[in-house]
């Protein structure tokens, strides 16, 4: 089926020759067949257990840290950046990185965007207002901040291959005189609660992406969503999951997806998929979780006769980031540089930490075994 006979959305032709695609407004009718059901089914055990078992850890709210950053990395990434979870985690901690700075601060303001986006939340519903602020935060300053940070387009954009023009284009959104209305019918659907949950999200996200309403930051501010979505619909209580790892591991199969559903109408198709990912992706936050648990709690019993409480203090900081300098942790514990040392001398000395360069002054120290859970790929495909 060729997208100018979609069941979807409409072709509208513009003067200058090319067809843009505008959606149909949200929700199309679903045909629930027993694939969908069992997909929906265990997409919600799963986030369900996510959300009762994050509530159990020890220090959820520190573990969300690492989490977030991994996330911002991935997001990143489908988007061109070349930052490792080790760089931005280790930026975080105050050491300097070899890394291109651009691509830093990209990450970076993913991070601050979706702090900014939580915190808001708390204030603000989840609405076309929220989503400028968010956009805002998230292009400061950086590649692409000439492209109207905080504000929807005012020219037509397009998907392709690099070079590509509107006429060679693979995708073209929705044109200027149509844009405000496909977004005034998305932000009434934000609070829509006829679908399930999880297909709410899927639907949202879809149409946002669909939409493309920004002339840069439109992936990440659709990954965006999907958690905050998590969190305004209460289905999460803290900002656990992301699946921005499982969308970068399948990225061709994303982004068919996605024109399938424009192409063709293969809503089906999208929502399993989508829901794959859910399921996917809280099994592996699951993992990775308890894994870090597991490891701060038996280093808490090495050190645990230790006459000094610093190194407890110190293992703590590694739920957040398994990366330190003696400087920072003596500013971030409030205590002499000389009983900094002594705490991370003694961690060294049990292996629980290591010297990750060479210099003789300021030393840089890393829990590599925390990172190199937060580095291990995302597995993709469930056990049966």
């Amino acid at each position: 089926m060729d997208i100018y006979t979609s069941p979807a959305g409409k072709i509208v032709k513009s003067l200058e020759g090319y067809g843009a695609f505008v959606p149909n407004p949200l929700p199309p009718k679903i045909n629930w067949n027993d694939q969908l059901v069992c997909s929906l089914s265990q997409a919600n055990f799963l986030m369900g257990k996510l959300a009762t078992e994050g509530n159990k850890l020890p220090n959820p709210h520190l573990l969300i840290r690492p989490f977030i950053m991994r996330e911002a990395v991935l997001s990143s990434k489908i988007e061109g950046t070349h930052t490792t979870i080790s760089e931005i985690l280790a930026y975080n901690a105050g050491v300097a990185v070899h890394q291109d700075s651009a691509d830093l601060q990209e990450v970076q303001n993913y991070i601050d965007a979706l702090d900014y986006g939580l915190k808001r939340l708390e204030q603000l519903p989840l609405s076309l207002r929220l989503i400028k602020e968010i956009h805002e935060h998230l292009m400061d300053g950086v590649r692409g901040a000439h492209a109207t940070p905080g504000e929807f387009r005012r020219s037509q954009n397009w998907i392709g291959t690099p070079g590509c023009s509107l006429s060679t284009a693979k995708f073209v959104p929705p044109p200027i005189d149509y844009l405000m209305d496909c977004l005034s019918d998305l932000e009434k659907f934000l609070h829509n609660r006829q679908n399930p949950a999880l297909i709410h999200i899927a639907l949202c996200h879809y149409q946002f992406e669909t939409i493309h309403p920004f002339l840069d930051g439109n992936g990440r501010i659709g990954r965006l969503l999907i958690t905050l979505l998590l969190i305004a619909q209460k289905i999460l209580p803290s900002p656990l999951l992301y699946l921005s790892a499982f969308f970068e591991a399948t990225r061709d199969e994303y982004y068919r997806q996605l024109y399938n559903v424009s192409s063709k109408g293969t809503w089906n198709e999208w929502f399993i998929y989508f829901l794959d990912g859910i399921s996917l992706q809280s099994e592996d936050v699951l993992s990775r979780a308890e894994k870090i648990n597991n490891l701060l709690h038996n280093w808490r019993l090495q050190i645990a006769n230790q006459s000094s409480n610093v190194p407890l203090k110190i293992v703590e900081h590694f739920a957040r980031n398994p990366y330190l300098t003696i400087t920072n942790i003596a500013q971030e514990l409030q205590i002499a540089y000389s009983t900094a040392q002594r705490g991370v001398q003694r961690l060294t000395s049990k292996k629980i930490i290591t010297q990750v360069n060479e210099n003789k002054r300021d030393k840089v120290y890393c829990a590599t075994q925390i990172l190199d859970i937060l580095q291990e790929p995302a597995t993709m495909i469930r056990e049966a």
